[in-house]
């Protein structure tokens, strides 16, 4: 850019020169020292607007850093809550896992009493069965010889009515218990 200026300014200092200016050295040409005092303006502008320029960049640049180094930050709590929730969900499944095992153990164990206590109770109805049926079977026996006891007097007491013989009488006895039999079925 400078160097654009300068060559542009040499042009008009020639063409100035072609034009009817006579050959006058460029030193006292004004259109040199119009285009020197441009140049020099544009350096210091120049240099006032490096330093101006620099101190913007650096500040840029350490805001862009600044910026970075709160991402690495953001990233690196990022990564940790990442990992602590991978923890926490691998914790959980575990977790998760035994109390499953724990679950099916608990009913196996209740599967088993209560297999244990529908075998005890069948058991219980079967002895309390069996026990009905003995006493049954006792009233039914006790019955028999009531009944037997009954027929004896009844034949006993037709015997002695009649006054029968003693063979007679022991005949309708032995009767009357072969028929006894006959009248429980």
């Amino acid at each position: 850019m400078i160097s654009d200026l300068l060559i542009s300014s040499a042009h008009a200092a020639g063409n100035a020169a072609e034009a009817g200016h006579a050959s006058v050295p460029f030193y006292e040409d004004p259109t040199f020292y119009v285009g020197l005092a441009f140049v020099a303006f544009v350096l210091i502008m120049i240099k006032a607007g490096h330093q101006k320029l620099c101190a913007m960049l650096d500040g840029r640049a350490e805001t862009v850093r600044q910026r970075l180094e709160n991402a690495r930050q953001i990233r690196e709590e990022a990564q940790a809550l990442l990992a602590d929730y991978q923890r926490k969900q691998r914790d959980a499944m575990q977790e998760s896992q035994d109390i499953i095992a724990r679950a099916k153990n608990e009913a196996e164990k209740l599967k088993a009493q209560a297999a244990k206590d529908l075998d005890e109770r069948i058991s219980a109805a079967e002895r309390q069965a069996m026990a009905r049926i003995a006493a049954a079977e006792e009233q039914a026996k006790r019955e028999v010889q009531h009944l037997a006891i009954d027929i004896a007097v009844s034949a006993a007491s037709k015997v002695m009515e009649e006054k029968l013989s003693a063979q007679k009488a022991n005949s309708l006895v032995n009767a009357a218990i072969k028929e006894l039999p006959g009248k429980f079925h």
